[in-house]
């Protein structure tokens, strides 16, 4: 089961965030084969992480609460919250497979989140650009709860094009790095 993952980092928290991360590391370390795709989300100034963002195979909901909840990071308080929600994968690969690599281009978190549950797309639309898109559901996986997808684009305003307008309630759209060990 894939699970989509973000964690928002509490305003003030960067110290704790930087004091943490051989933990957060080793911590993720143990979920290579898992992970789909991970990094941080950036604040305005490109720099500063802003949140996290983990898309991970699990074998059910219980182990992906533990997988978010347990992280070192949360446990410590760096987050101010958590968005778990089950996830499916449309384009079938990792983002280590992403085809345009995982340098260069300015890259997003794009979230939308649906105003009711309705049908789930079944499609990606055109693929150039997307690193990672899919379905966001209820634990269950009856419900379409929105979309999430990572994007390289040349800004937010063309990230935030690959969701559908109308669609949704409200789409936000993150800056956002490939992460893991540097």
């Amino acid at each position: 089961m894939e699970f989509f993952c973000y964690h928002r980092d509490r305003p003030g928290s960067l110290p704790l965030r930087q004091e943490l991360l051989e933990r957060h590391w080793s911590y993720m370390d143990r979920f290579e084969k898992e992970l789909i795709a991970r990094g941080p989300t950036l604040a305005s100034d490109g720099d500063t992480p802003s949140g996290s963002v983990h898309i991970v195979d699990l074998p059910d909901p219980a182990a992906a609460r533990a997988f978010a909840f347990d992280e070192p990071n949360q446990q410590a308080g760096v987050y101010r919250d958590v968005l778990l929600l089950r996830w499916r994968n449309l384009l079938g690969r990792t983002m280590w497979e992403f085809p345009g690599g995982l340098t260069g281009g300015n890259r997003h978190l794009v979230l939308g989140l649906g105003p009711a549950p309705a049908p789930a797309p079944t499609a990606p639309p055109v693929q150039d650009g997307l690193i990672a898109f899919g379905p966001l559901l209820s634990d269950d996986a009856t419900a379409w709860l929105g979309t999430a997808a990572l994007v390289r684009s040349p800004d937010a305003r063309a990230a935030r094009d690959v969701l559908a307008p109308g669609r949704y309630a409200d789409i936000e759209v993150h800056d956002w790095e490939c992460g893991g060990r540097r």
